[in-house]
């Protein structure tokens, strides 16, 4: 992208296939998030060495735009990186393990449809190697930061995809770095909410001044695409709200609605995390939610 702004993008931008950045000044940097396991997080880090001369134990800082093990999985290869994270991203950073995805996978096998999925989806991943290492700080809110004499700023929109969504904003050079706040021909998956936090941070990103946008998946974009991000959260909303009053159930709702113009976008089947994370949100249900079940619920859809 130039300026000292690099961006890792990767095939097709579904399930575990996440995007990273750089940014670069002198001798600083900022790497934004790693990936899914140790062996991609190396290839990708070897890559930026090549790209700009700087080794994985050259990056001064580390940010993790929310908690997912696609985006933090490699942490531990930056072994002298101060990581920073939101405090909500670094609290369920500490809940859900690689260990935890390495498990689901071995017992994938007596999963029936459901492990099907799992290893469509998942397969590629080798979630035994893994390099985790937690945020060594934390904030809420915002937290301006120097990477030479590039201002960047974080700053936390989630609740939204997760727990603790943070952007990386680098207003000198026009650029965002959006973490999983934006999947771009991919269907968002909302697995904390509320939607209107999420549409909120879209409304974010449309108010800055910038021109080049790294979304967490698919390929970089412009506003336009944050606004069909917005509109398919404003979309799933409604119709599912509609359901909601009707008295269907959330498996019901989440066969019964039409995806139309949106339906081409992979990953379809994450309506059903959607649906459920929306009925929830409805009932002021706070409980966690079933994820074997809502695993077994998208390898019905795509079925």
């Amino acid at each position: 992208m130039g300026n000292g702004a690099w961006a890792w993008l990767q095939p097709d931008g579904g399930w575990g296939w996440s995007n990273a950045g750089l940014i670069v000044d002198g001798d600083h940097s900022l790497l934004v998030d790693t990936l899914f396991d140790a062996k991609m997080t190396r290839t990708m880090l070897g890559a930026m060495r090549d790209a700009t001369g700087l080794a994985a134990d050259d990056i001064g800082t580390l940010v993790n735009t929310h908690a997912n093990g696609d985006h933090t999985h490699g942490n531990g290869l930056c072994g002298c990186a101060e990581i920073i994270a939101s405090t909500a991203s670094a609290r369920e950073m500490e809940e859900v393990s690689a260990a935890r995805l390495a498990a689901m996978m071995a017992a994938a096998p007596d999963l029936g449809h459901t492990g099907a999925y799992l290893t469509e989806i998942f397969g590629a991943f080798d979630f035994t190697d893994v390099a985790e290492r937690a945020p060594t700080r934390t904030f809420s809110g915002a937290l301006s930061l120097a990477v030479g004499d590039k201002a960047v700023e974080l700053i936390e929109v989630g609740p939204a995809h997760t727990a603790g969504d943070v952007l990386v904003h680098v207003p000198g050079d026009r650029i965002v770095y959006t973490g999983d706040i934006l999947f771009i021909d991919g269907t968002p998956i909302m697995w904390a909410g509320p939607v209107s936090n999420w549409i909120a941070a879209c409304d974010r990103i449309l108010a800055m001044d910038v021109e080049t946008i790294v979304p967490g998946h698919g390929p970089i974009t412009d506003k336009a695409g944050v606004r069909k991000v917005q509109d398919y959260l404003c979309y799933i909303n409604g119709e599912a709200r509609k359901r909601f009053d009707a008295g269907l159930s959330a498996r019901e709702a989440a066969h019964d609605i039409a995806l139309g113009d949106f339906a081409s976008w992979i990953d379809a089947e994450r309506i059903a995390v959607n649906v459920d994370t929306l009925y929830r949100e409805y009932r002021g249900d706070t409980s966690s939610p079933d994820i074997v079940a809502l695993f077994g619920l998208m390898a019905e859809l795509k079925r």
